[in-house]
C-alpha cells in the first residue's frame, strides 16, 4: 500500500508522514526532497511553481511509488499535489495508492507556517496553493485541528484497520 498525504503547506504532511511512518514501520519520503533546484529556487524566491514546473517533479514522485507499487513494499509520500491532474500524474487510485488530504482552515495553516522554518519555501506561498487546491473529492480527508498522533490514528482506522 502506499499513502500520498496531500495538501497546502502548514497541513502537516511531513509530521503526519514522520510520525505515521514510526508507527507503521513504512517507509518515508518528502516530495520536497525530489524538486528540482530551479523549483527550489523559484519558490525560495516566493514564485509559485507552474504546471510546467510541476509535471517533472510529479513524474519522478510516480516513478518512486511505482517502484514500490511493483516490489509490494509499503511506503508514505508528503506530496502537495494540489490538483486533481497531479494526483492523476501520481497514480492514485484509492486501491493500492492512497491520498489522504489533511485539511485545515486558512487561519490553521497561517500559524503552522509562521511558527516554523523550510528551507526554501517562501512563508507568502499559502495564499497560491489555496487558489490552486482542487479540494480532492475520493480518498480520506483528515482534520488536522489536532495533533499529529490524532491523524495519523484517524488515518490508521481508515486505511489500516
Amino acid at each position: 500500500m502506499v499513502i500520498v498525504l496531500i495538501g497546502p503547506m502548514g497541513c502537516g504532511k511531513t509530521t503526519v508522514g514522520v510520525t505515521l511512518s514510526k508507527r507503521l514501520e513504512w517507509a518515508f519520503y518528502d516530495g520536497d526532497d525530489f524538486h528540482p533546484e530551479a523549483n527550489k529556487k523559484k519558490m525560495s524566491q516566493g514564485i509559485a511553481l507552474d504546471d510546467s514546473d510541476r509535471e517533472p517533479w510529479l513524474k519522478t514522485l510516480n516513478e518512486l511509488i511505482e517502484q514500490h507499487v511493483a516490489e509490494g513494499k509499503h511506503m508514505i509520500l508528503a506530496c502537495s499535489a494540489l490538483k486533481k491532474k497531479y494526483r492523476d500524474l501520481l497514480g492514485i487510485n484509492q486501491q493500492q495508492i492512497h491520498s489522504v488530504f489533511l485539511k485545515g482552515t486558512k487561519n490553521l495553516l497561517q500559524q503552522r507556517i509562521e511558527a516554523r522554518s523550510h528551507e526554501y519555501m517562501a512563508k507568502d506561498l499559502l495564499e497560491s496553493q489555496l487558489r490552486t487546491l482542487e479540494e480532492p473529492v475520493t480518498g480520506l480527508t483528515v482534520d488536522i485541528s489536532g495533533t499529529p498522533e490524532d491523524a495519523c490514528d484517524q488515518i490508521v482506522k481508515a486505511l489500516i484497520a
